[in-house]
């Protein structure tokens, strides 16, 4: 009972964390949000510290179940372990804890975090890890699926879904998550829950308070015949079954091994009073006694149908394809070729962000705010000093001023929760002019896009030739009220590159 419970509830936070990095119709921050609120390492740096407390509690009394239901890569490697276990039952055996390995990460992501350079950090980070995996892996696969469904639907005349944009954010941000992914998926597929007790840092952590928690798997030695099937069957690896042992600073409380004990002779229960008792019964036992039962236990074949409670659920939300709406936006002049980034001296980041410090010493680089922003504006840095962190660009769209979902989603506090009000004026950039590449001196056509579409008046329209009343009017940037939205960056006709483009704030400025 205690394995299917856990099974559910892992398999419930698995789909509602996943959904959050897959919707495109805006409904999942509204409704799972907390999920992501709840992991350990936002929460940290989030200074949640009643999450916080919440799991190091946890831990302390029920083990390392944070690794085996809340966490969703831990999730994620049970699924890949379970499949490869299909064909190759028992396939596991107890191996010595690597733990100059685990120490070695741990206080590599440690030094990370002091010196500022979390992106590192973020690649090892069990959340951040899966949160990439999901933006830039399964998310277009989800989005391909949804173009998919809605041309079939309407050969039938049904125009229920609507098709959404496969975002890509470039190569080497998609090769990162393929590689992540396929390093998780090896160590999943050969060793279980490898990667969680040699490279994940919440794992170490959590593994030392795990080695005191109140209740533990137990074996009973009196009950005990030594066929080893707890162990072959243990993805931590931790169940010494020659020994009677088990390493609870590995164990991720998954239960299989009571699951699979057809004695009886696992339990979970308070450990230190049913350690006295198994001590005790050891010294009676005889060697005899233990290999006793080899004769008939050892055998691969499981007595009985096996029971496959680990089904992988792939939820089709309709309603939320339903509700995706198609960004529109006014373009002005059709554009003739692709848009490009301007060059910046500082980047743009949103405005709950408050500053590029605080989304350099708090971001842990999970890109689930990348996945809610509605305009797709928020993308992952590919530079070195931000890596896969966020950052605003105005190729796809601009950052509307009524859009709050980014901050709705954060969980890690690098972007603080903001109303549509405060947004309207918090100045994240300032709009800069190139007269050289607007259309009006370029191609000797009048255009006032960005003066139209600019949501604070920021932009006025003045006569380039101020001598001759008849002449074509260019914009003028009024600094002081421009609240760096990125309308128009956005809706600017002039390609490659826009002739009015935004420059970032170090510190957002309120206006």
């Amino acid at each position: 009972m205690l394995r299917k419970i856990r099974i559910l509830m892992a398999v419930l936070l698995f789909a509602a964390i996943t959904f959050l990095f897959v919707d495109f119709s805006g409904i999942a921050p509204e409704m799972f949000s907390w999920a992501a609120k709840i992991q350990f390492l936002p929460a940290f740096f989030a200074a949640n510290f009643a999450v916080v407390a919440l799991l190091t509690a946890a831990t302390i009394v029920f083990g390392r179940i944070y690794c085996s239901v809340v966490c969703p890569l831990g999730v994620l490697q049970d699924i890949i372990s379970r499949i490869a276990g299909m064909r190759n039952l028992n396939r596991f055996s107890y191996a010595p804890g690597k733990s100059y390995l685990r120490v070695l990460f741990l206080t590599l992501f440690l030094i990370s975090v002091f010196a500022g350079a979390l992106s590192f950090g973020a690649l090892i980070a069990p959340y951040s890890a899966y949160g990439r995996i999901a933006s830039n892996v399964f998310a277009p696969v989800w989005a391909l699926g949804n173009n998919a469904l809605a041309m079939m639907s309407e050969c039938f005349g049904n125009y229920a879904f609507h098709t959404s944009d496969v975002r890509f954010y470039g190569a080497g941000i998609f090769l990162v998550a393929l590689a992540s992914l396929a390093i998780v998926a090896i160590m999943a597929w050969k060793g279980g829950r490898s990667y969680c007790n040699i490279v994940c840092p919440v794992g170490t952590v959590l593994g030392f308070l795990a080695k005191y928690s109140l209740l533990k798997p137990v074996i009973d030695l009196s009950k005990c015949n030594s066929c080893t099937l707890c162990s072959r069957n243990c993805k931590g690896q931790c169940i010494d079954a020659k020994e009677h042992r088990i390493d609870y600073d590995r164990c991720v409380m998954c239960f299989d091994c009571i699951q699979n004990c057809r004695n009886k002779a696992i339990s979970y229960t308070f450990a230190k009073s049913r350690r006295r008792a198994t001590e005790d019964d050891r010294g009676g036992r005889t060697s005899g006694a233990i290999l006793g039962g080899s004769s008939g236990t050892l055998s691969l074949k499981r007595s009985g149908g096996r029971r496959n409670f680990f089904a992988l659920l792939f939820i089709m939300f309709g309603a939320s394809a339903a509700g995706a709406q198609e960004i529109k936006t006014d373009g002005g002049l059709a554009p003739i070729k692709p848009r490009a980034r301007p060059e910046r001296q500082f980047k743009i980041v949103p405005p709950g962000a408050g500053s590029l410090a605080n989304m350099q010493e708090k971001c842990t680089a999970c890109q689930l705010c990348v996945s809610a922003c509605p305009s797709g504006v928020l993308m992952p840095s590919s530079s070195a000093e931000s890596f896969m962190r966020p950052e605003i660009s105005y190729e796809r769209g601009y950052c509307s001023v009524e859009c709050t979902e980014c901050s709705k989603v954060c969980p890690a506090g690098a972007i603080l929760p903001i109303s549509a009000a405060e947004k309207a004026s918090t100045q994240i950039g300032r709009a800069k002019y190139e007269a050289s590449r607007c259309v009006v001196n370029t191609d000797n056509v009048q255009c006032d896009n960005c003066f139209r579409q600019c949501p604070t008046g920021a932009i006025d329209m003045v006569l380039k030739n101020p001598e001759d009343i008849k002449s074509l009017k260019v914009p003028v940037v009024d600094e002081a009220i421009c609240i760096g939205c990125g309308a128009c960056e956005n809706l600017c006709p002039a390609r490659p590159i826009a002739a009015i483009y935004v420059e970032g704030n170090t510190v957002h400025n309120a206006i």
